[in-house]
């Protein structure tokens, strides 16, 4: 699920104490539920009521708020423990921060939160999913936390009911590694020849390719966003069908974003 927000963004300064924490009162669980309603707007039909927040940390669920000092509910991230090829994962599904609080590093501390909180309880990797199309969440999963792309689901969640869906629901999975050190966060240099060069000469020749997606998905009609679904899609299912994996994403002078993959041959 995204970070995008259906209410504006305001400029505050970031609160001075932080407290992360799982959620454990009726408020809290009451609270949860509010945010996913600002975040996704009060007709997302796919809201993950209380008692389920709340039943879920019964059978090795998590789920964890940012509070400020004042109690208020900044963000939260929520997620299952479940099998996926054999082995024990979590499946992170929902994150969400208040959009008075975006931009100050909300979103990454719950995060490393929710690793730190689930390392040595035997599960080794944490799964979950972000649309491409939103520049902001792939900036914070690939380059800030280092997650690694794993596939690709067109329309994962179908309609929710939600306006931040208009376009599809289209996401990359991604696994996040629990044991052994955090991975590295992998800023791309700016100004690298082979991204100025043209997209249609990477394919074929060239081990390096980009995708190209929104600077600000949120800030352009539907129809345009739904555009570049349309033509981002094929993209990436048929580079990483070809064995290409991502391995980070660029913004360049905050005009123009993209995807960078490599053949996994030559990834390094």
């Amino acid at each position: 699920m995204p970070l995008s927000s259906a209410l504006p963004r305001a400029t505050v300064e970031p609160p001075a104490e932080i407290t992360l924490r799982a959620l454990s009162s009726q408020a809290d669980y009451s609270a949860c539920v509010t945010l996913q309603r600002e975040t996704w707007g009060a007709q997302f039909a796919d809201y993950v009521p209380a008692s389920l927040l709340k039943v879920s940390q019964m059978v090795g669920g998590l789920c964890v708020g940012a509070f400020s000092a004042d109690g208020r509910m900044m963000g939260f991230v929520y997620g299952l423990m479940g099998v996926r090829d054999g082995r024990l994962i979590h499946w992170s599904h929902m994150l969400a921060v208040h959009p008075e609080y975006r931009d100050h590093g909300v979103g990454r501390r719950l995060k490393e939160y929710q690793r730190a909180v689930l390392r040595g309880q035997g599960i080794e990797t944490i799964y979950w999913t972000f649309d491409p199309l939103v520049a902001r969440n792939a900036h914070l999963n690939l380059n800030r936390l280092g997650t690694e792309v794993r596939e690709y689901l067109p329309d994962m969640y179908q309609d929710t009911g939600s306006q931040l869906h208009a376009f599809g629901t289209d996401r990359l999975v991604v696994s996040w590694p629990v044991t052994g050190p955090a991975p590295a966060a992998r800023p791309l240099v700016a100004g690298a020849a082979w991204l100025r060069a043209p997209l249609a000469s990477a394919f074929g020749s060239e081990p390096l390719v980009r995708i190209e997606v929104p600077v600000d998905v949120s800030a352009i009609p539907v129809a345009q966003a739904r555009a570049w679904r349309a033509a981002t899609r094929p993209a990436f299912v048929r580079l990483l069908a070809e064995g290409y994996r991502v391995i980070g994403f660029f913004t360049e002078e905050r005009t123009r974003s993209y995807y960078v993959l490599a053949k996994k041959e030559s990834a390094s």
